[in-house]
């Protein structure tokens, strides 16, 4: 069975699609079958970055390993029986129809709270959450006092993921491997990050995730969108002198795979 990665966080700007693209890009690389699906049925960012990469390619005439991207299948109300639910049956078809011809299934979850995004996370193997380096975002997972030094309680996307991991035990499936992945890091304001890095510690132990680092903010990631290019890519299409945020970025990517730990991945970038 194909392993289910699932990349969530309940609010918009955290990077998912991004990060779910290069997940899904350096899999494919080190030889890996992956599907993708895009739960934000209106904006389809992994949708569209993955379409800007098939038209950029047919046009430079590059072969490059690619993740394939899958649409929920359309389904007709009238075959829907009572208490069923249409989302579930659309996303159980898209997974049922690449399941055994893939080694990992990428899901890109919306910035909101829904239907496919709920059942998508009780459906993961490894659960990715990207998290801004804010307090903002942090409210997601827990609420603090006011100095951001005590967790006063789980907020309501760690009891959503509490629920998911209900349900896979009922069902008898592994537990869910989270992980929160900082991301989008600025290099000021050291305050800041000395008081994030405390509470997301104490939040893991509290209620069980790892962490990781994502990517620092660069100017590259807007640039590579539009091209559906990710930094493993630069050197193929004729990227000769790297410079330095290239050179990190692509550390930091190396770094995020690894800490994943996903099964029969080796890294070789």
């Amino acid at each position: 069975m194909a392993h289910i990665i699932v990349v969530g966080n309940e609010k918009g700007g955290a990077g998912k699609s991004t990060v779910s693209m290069h997940v899904a890009t350096a899999l494919a690389r080190m030889g890996k079958t992956v599907a993708c699906l895009d739960l934000d049925l209106r904006q389809k960012t992994l949708g569209r970055y993955t379409s800007n990469r098939a038209t950029f390619l047919k046009k430079e005439g590059i072969d490059l390993p690619s993740p394939q991207y899958h649409e929920l299948p359309e389904i007709d109300a009238a075959d829907v029986k009572q208490g069923e639910n249409i989302y579930d049956l659309r996303l159980s078809a898209a997974i049922a129809a690449v399941e055994s011809k893939s080694d990992f299934i990428l899901i890109d979850c919306p910035g909101s709270h829904t239907r496919l995004s709920q059942v998508a996370h009780s459906l993961a193997d490894t659960l990715i959450t990207p998290l801004n380096d804010s307090f903002i975002d942090f409210d997601l997972l827990a609420h603090v006092d006011s100095d951001g030094t005590r967790i006063l309680g789980p907020s309501v996307y760690s009891e959503m993921v509490w629920q998911a991991r209900q349900l896979r035990a009922q069902a008898g499936l592994s537990p869910i491997d989270w992980i929160v992945v900082r991301n989008r890091m600025g290099a000021q304001n050291m305050v800041n990050k000395k008081k994030m890095q405390a509470a997301i510690e104490m939040l893991a132990k509290r209620i069980g995730f790892r962490t990781a680092s994502g990517f620092n903010e660069r100017v590259i990631f807007r640039e590579l969108f539009p091209r559906g290019l990710t930094l493993l890519d630069l050197r193929d299409i004729g990227v000769k002198g790297m410079n330095i945020s290239n050179v990190a970025a692509r550390n930091e990517l190396r770094e995020l795979i690894k800490a994943l730990n996903l099964p029969d991945v080796e890294i070789n970038f």
